[in-house]
């Protein structure tokens, strides 16, 4: 009796054509919805209309320069992956909580959206990896470093951010 209903199921089932996933792409598909990947800057056969542009390149600084002056003008300036309000990575979402902690204000660019921005920030720190995070021009660190300074070193490194923050509303 069993192997008969399992047979019959089987047979049903094959009646059904196979679900297959779409053709995946990296990072072009994120939990069944399409995201626009910025990975194909140099693709000969992409016609100009429709390659991605970054607007980073529009403004006419270097990346180089764009990142020395996102320290300099930003007090509190994080790359990470993704954005404070939607954090692509577990290290990106444990550094903005804890920043968040003190109310300080958050000035990020989110480094998935142009490898080249990647580089050119793991060039102008020096450090490997993401997030990196700089205070008043310093580099800091990654979300690992900023959790040991969430024991009491950073509130110091903040506290003038925060109350001209204050003072400015």
């Amino acid at each position: 009796m069993a192997r008969s209903l399992s047979q019959m199921m089987l047979k049903r089932f094959a009646a059904y054509p196979l679900a297959r996933p779409p053709a995946i792409t990296s990072r072009s598909i994120h939990q069944g919805e399409v995201r626009y990947s910025t990975s194909v800057p140099s693709d000969p056969d992409t016609h100009e209309d429709i390659r991605p542009t970054s607007k980073l390149e529009s403004s006419g600084l270097s990346l180089e320069n764009i990142v020395e002056q996102d320290v300099k003008d930003n007090p509190v300036m994080i790359y990470m992956k993704g954005v404070p309000d939607l954090p692509r990575c577990g290290f990106s979402s444990l550094a903005v909580r804890v920043l968040k902690e003190y109310n300080a204000p958050i000035s990020a660019r989110n480094i998935l959206e142009d490898p080249e921005l990647k580089n050119a920030v793991k060039a102008f720190s020096h450090w490997p990896t993401f997030p990196q995070i700089f205070i008043n021009g310093e580099f800091i660190g990654g979300s690992d470093i900023i959790l040991n300074m969430h024991r009491g070193e950073l509130k110091e490194k903040l506290k003038t951010i925060v109350n001209n923050q204050g003072k400015e509303e």
